[in-house]
């Protein structure tokens, strides 16, 4: 099997779930609504399954990243798992908002994972922070503190994504695009046409996979480079002798 094919196997069930879900949601389909719940288990499998072959195995990160994907499972099912509120909006925000602590971690502590220093235009991150910021604390009311620091969460994400691969990058950036769009649909509902909700679980499913799939392959090229550099423990060692 091609090593692309062979790597991207493990994330087929969030590929699947996520076609459907986002189908669905573009269609108005009820099924969207099972279907959310079943997309960051799915992801979290996929990042177990293509880290199992890691050596070694690198614990504390494959931790945090699947920290991040609970706490991002628990936003999308906030009004599910915490009925008890009378909005969903607050646990939303609470538990994307541990989410992306543990996504700016593990970009920017993760051994392999970043590979550059913030370069000069994610500076376009902080420019989007403020314009959405002042598009949307008029309209925020209560939930206006806690907006703000959603809002610096999320892009610090996208900025910390940034000194990243590309697929991280992109990761990060459409994780962005996607609480965006969602933002606006609940604070500014008037000027979102109906289609946008199918855009928020899009740009979220790729900027979510993107990231997880990104995080692991780059723990497993870090640890491919540990086993193939001479001198370092556990590396094969190189062949002295050949039969005559």
């Amino acid at each position: 099997m091609n090593t692309r094919l062979r790597a991207a196997l493990p994330f087929v069930p969030y590929i699947v779930v996520s076609i459907v879900h986002v189908t669905a949601r573009f269609l108005e389909h009820p099924i969207d609504a099972p279907t959310k719940l079943l997309l960051m288990p799915a992801l979290a499998l996929g990042v177990l399954w293509a880290s199992a072959g890691i050596r070694p195995w690198p614990r504390g990160v494959i931790v945090l990243l699947v920290a991040s994907i609970f706490f991002s499972w628990l936003g999308d099912g906030s009004a599910t798992f915490f009925p008890m509120f009378e909005s969903e909006l607050p646990m939303m925000l609470a538990c994307f908002g541990l989410a992306h602590v543990g996504y700016v971690l593990l970009m920017w502590r993760a051994r392999g994972v970043a590979v550059r220093r913030v370069p000069a235009w994610a500076l376009v991150y902080a420019l989007a922070y403020v314009v959405m910021i002042a598009l949307l604390v008029p309209h925020t009311g209560a939930l206006t503190v806690p907006v703000i620091v959603y809002g610096l969460l999320l892009a610090g994400t996208a900025a910390m994504a940034s000194r990243c691969g590309p697929v991280i990058a992109w990761g990060g950036a459409w994780f962005l695009v996607s609480d965006a769009i969602l933002s606006f649909r609940i604070f500014l509902p008037e000027v979102m046409p109906d289609w946008t909700s199918g855009m928020v679980m899009l740009t979220y499913t790729l900027g979510q996979g993107l990231i997880a799939a990104g995080i692991v392959t780059a723990l497993r090229r870090r640890a491919a480079g540990s086993m193939a550099a001479p001198g370092v423990p556990g590396a094969p060692a190189a062949a002295s002798s050949r039969p005559a």
